[in-house]
């Protein structure tokens, strides 16, 4: 499972978090070497440090660069806000982290650093190995279950509409999904798609293990996801082609898509898991009048626009979903303008 050092080499965005790291660690030389220009040369190692978190934000050599350089900098307030962004990525409580304001982060800012990858490392082969030796190095012991059900629950209560969160436990609960822990990956990986339903990558292995467990109706959603976010990813089209061919020379009738009742359900779960971390947005005020009947389509309209108008996108994007898979062609509007705000 672990990627060779030739993998490395072929990984374009990861070269050049490589490439930027070691230009940031040669003006941090020359601004030591030359005092004279010591403040020109670490705006150069800071710019490139942040270049090469730009390029691969799972290397933690990264990170420790742009610490480093906070250190050297004397800058308090900006190694707060690495450390910040660290435990975003991490899917960490940012309300925990509320708690540690006031710490000096010159100080003590790289040691919380070093301890948060030592407990939590971002790559996934890594982060599996430090689970397993938290439980006393048995894969299969009661000690690493007990780890594995601490770290779905995290999931369940985290907040993963950050795209690197998402990308970080995606690739977690993939390994999850290799070790054998099939039902836990489907579970978890909804929560990471309820809050960003962009993922296509994380749809696409949705499917494919539905499709391998003959859930038919649920790989077909996953599919019809992929396509109708991409559409030129035909991977729904296909897997209804994969179905015809079983079905040749038999006397069934043709599979052509789940039951309204089945997609609507998926999609008001999507909508459900979405809600436990959206922003708090007031519900739509409507006006009550003796004389006026309120449409139902026309209140649906409104919670729509309140949910697109208070940043909601990705739970917006699953209830015109369900609107536009019930027949509501009024919706269509609202799911385009949910896609390209994705």
């Amino acid at each position: 499972m672990r990627q060779s050092t030739h993998d490395d080499l072929q990984h374009p965005r990861r070269n050049l978090g490589n490439r930027y790291r070691t230009q940031a660690q040669k003006f941090v030389r020359l601004a030591k070497a030359d005092p004279e220009r010591k403040d020109s040369n670490l705006q150069w190692a800071e710019q490139n440090a942040r270049q090469a978190l730009l390029h691969d934000f799972t290397d933690e050599r990264n990170w420790r660069c742009l610490a480093d350089i906070k250190v050297v900098l004397k800058d308090n307030s900006g190694l707060g806000v690495v450390l910040e962004d660290v435990f975003t990525v991490l899917g960490r409580d940012t309300e925990q982290f509320e708690k540690l304001k006031t710490l000096d982060y010159l100080e003590f800012g790289v040691e919380l650093l070093e301890a948060a990858f030592l407990r939590d490392p971002l790559t996934p082969e890594p982060w599996w190995d430090t689970l397993v030796q938290r439980g006393g190095g048995d894969a299969q012991s009661d000690a690493v279950l007990l780890e594995i059900a601490e770290f779905a629950d995290r999931c369940r209560d985290l907040d993963f509409r950050d795209q690197r969160a998402n990308i970080v436990y995606g690739r977690r609960i993939e390994l999850l999904r290799l070790q054998g822990f099939e039902d836990l990956f489907i579970e978890l990986s909804q929560h990471l798609l309820a809050h960003r339903p962009s993922n296509h990558e994380l749809w696409m292995q949705l499917g494919r293990l539905h499709e391998r467990r003959k859930e038919i109706d649920s790989a077909w959603s996953c599919y019809a996801h992929v396509q109708t976010r991409m559409p030129h990813l035909k991977v729904r089209d296909e897997f209804l082609n994969r179905l015809t061919e079983q079905m040749d020379g038999e006397e069934q009738t043709p599979w052509s898509g789940p039951k309204l009742e089945h997609r609507t359900a998926f999609l008001k779960q999507m909508e459900q898991l979405n809600k436990r971390v959206r922003q708090v947005a007031p519900e739509p005020e409507i006006e009550q009048r003796s004389d006026e009947k309120i449409v139902e389509s026309n209140q649906d309209e409104k919670r729509l626009n309140s949910l697109i108008e208070s940043g909601n996108i990705s739970e917006a994007f699953f209830l015109a979903r369900r609107f536009v898979a019930s027949g509501e062609s009024w919706a269509e509007s609202y799911l385009e303008q949910c896609r390209s705000k994705m």
